[in-house]
């Protein structure tokens, strides 16, 4: 079974958010479209997550439902402490093709083998820049640790490991060439990612954003060739002599939204159809915490399917 929006854009890509969580503090991040105020409890003091087994049972029905690939995010996941325990059981699940991991990094050194060994396919690895005070300033994070972590997940065997780069004006867009020879090094993908409107004030969006057109023409001129990735957004691979590099558009870029295949399942257990916006989520794990059987779960992921739509419809 494939499920299919009423755009025709078949359903094939999961987001798990596994947690809100984070030691770090990005300037930029967008934590998966949630806010903090919509996942605390009702005292502010803990966050409601899914439990593990909770995470995997939504996996396998969403792979029932002709999901492929699924990538757990956050926050940090790495911030649970059952995280291998997640992993090893949804990549035990028969169907699925991929299983990645979005990180900072900071804890990948201790956990990138462990993981790998659990099942865990490729990881995505944020690195603003590698330029100490820079990568500070935007993140409250040490370099070092991510740069260890980088290493380990190298040495652990993940293909492709991917390096994400949100640029911001003024601050890291020097960098993009360092971090170009630093990928190339490592053997790792770099993915130049512009900056998304979601979870941070206007102010800051309008001072820090920086298109890419720039870059992306520079790219052009080194590339051997480019393709696209078809139920990846349409986005544009450069494959340069010795690296690979990606350009991520915001989501609300025509292309982007025409092609996506995705759907959302945030920390709390909301199924979200779209990261640009929290108007048409659908609980899913009161029902399920409530007996509800998988068909009936399964019935609540068609319904947020057809709840999918292209954020800028009316663009097109």
């Amino acid at each position: 079974m494939r499920l299919y929006d009423n755009f025709g854009r078949p359903l094939l890509n999961l987001r798990i958010s596994v947690t809100q969580q984070c030691n770090y503090n990005c300037t930029y991040c967008h934590r998966e479209g949630e806010t903090k105020q919509v996942n605390t409890t009702a005292d502010n003091t803990a966050c409601i997550e899914m439990t593990s087994d909770e995470i995997v049972h939504l996996a396998k029905l969403a792979i029932n439902l002709g999901v492929t690939r699924i990538k757990l995010t956050g926050g940090e996941p790495l911030m649970r402490h059952d995280i291998c325990q997640i992993v090893a059981g949804i990549a035990g699940l028969s169907g699925l093709k991929d299983l990645s991991l979005t990180t900072n990094g900071y804890m990948l050194s201790d956990t990138a083998k462990a993981l790998h060994d659990a099942g865990l396919s490729r990881v995505n690895i944020s690195l603003a820049s590698l330029n100490p005070k820079t990568y500070q300033t935007i993140t409250g994070g040490n370099v070092d640790k991510t740069l260890a972590g980088v290493k380990a997940a190298v040495n652990a065997g993940f293909n492709p490991v991917k390096l994400n780069m949100v640029l911001l004006k003024d601050v890291n867009t020097s960098d993009v060439s360092d971090m170009i020879t630093y990928a190339e090094k490592m053997g790792a993908v770099l993915q130049l990612i512009e900056l998304d409107p979601v979870n941070v004030s206007s102010t800051y969006y309008r001072q820090y954003h920086y298109n890419l057109e720039a870059q992306e023409e520079l790219l052009r001129q080194k590339a051997i060739y480019t393709e696209q990735r078809q139920f990846m957004h349409n986005r544009i691979i450069y494959h340069l002599p010795n690296v690979n590099v990606e350009v991520v558009h915001p989501i609300e870029n025509t292309d982007f939204c025409m092609h996506c295949t995705r759907l959302r399942i945030t920390s709390d257990g909301k199924l979200k159809p779209c990261l640009m916006h929290n108007s048409k989520l659908t609980d899913i794990l009161t029902p399920m915490r409530q007996g509800a059987n998988d068909e009936k779960l399964e019935q609540l992921f068609k319904q947020a399917n057809q709840l999918r739509e292209p954020y800028n419809k009316n663009n097109n």
